[in-house]
């Protein structure tokens, strides 16, 4: 049986982040259904603003919404900066961090148990060992 490769492991590790950050932004656009559906956490945009909010306790729904709106656009950006394989240094820290921060919050907001129950600390430690492996196959990187 052949050993996986460190190139192999970091291409897996793109993939599996970027996929895992858009399946939840395309949740708050209800694209994996509408709210209430089998598998579907919030179903559309209000849903995920609650949400915002109850683990922004402070903020209002304004704020919210802008909370939400930030954390939706990079994930979404760093998503397809992984899924191309450019600045992948750069999107694997900026995912870990934005993976901690949710950790935080939503330790501090829902319990100690949910970011290990939503495996949010599993994908800002895949996302730092992204960050330490340096090249992958089939990234953008590798051509600049």
């Amino acid at each position: 049986m052949k050993n996986i490769t460190i190139l192999e492991a970091g291409l897996i590790l793109r993939i599996v982040l970027a996929i895992t950050m858009l399946s939840a932004t395309a949740d708050r656009f209800g694209l994996w259904g509408p709210p209430g559906s089998n598998g579907v956490v919030w179903g559309n945009w209000d849903n995920f603003v609650a949400y915002t909010q109850t683990l922004n306790s402070f903020a209002n729904k304004a704020t919210a919404e802008v909370l939400g709106g930030i954390a939706t656009s990079l994930e979404i950006l760093f998503s397809l900066l992984l899924l191309f394989g450019f600045k992948t240094r750069i999107a694997a820290l900026g995912t870990t961090f934005l993976m901690l921060v949710f950790a935080f919050a939503m330790a501090i907001s829902v319990s100690v148990k949910a970011p290990f129950d939503y495996s949010v600390l599993t994908s800002a430690a895949a996302a730092l060992l992204l960050a330490n492996i340096g090249k992958t196959y089939f990234a953008v990187d590798n051509r600049i």
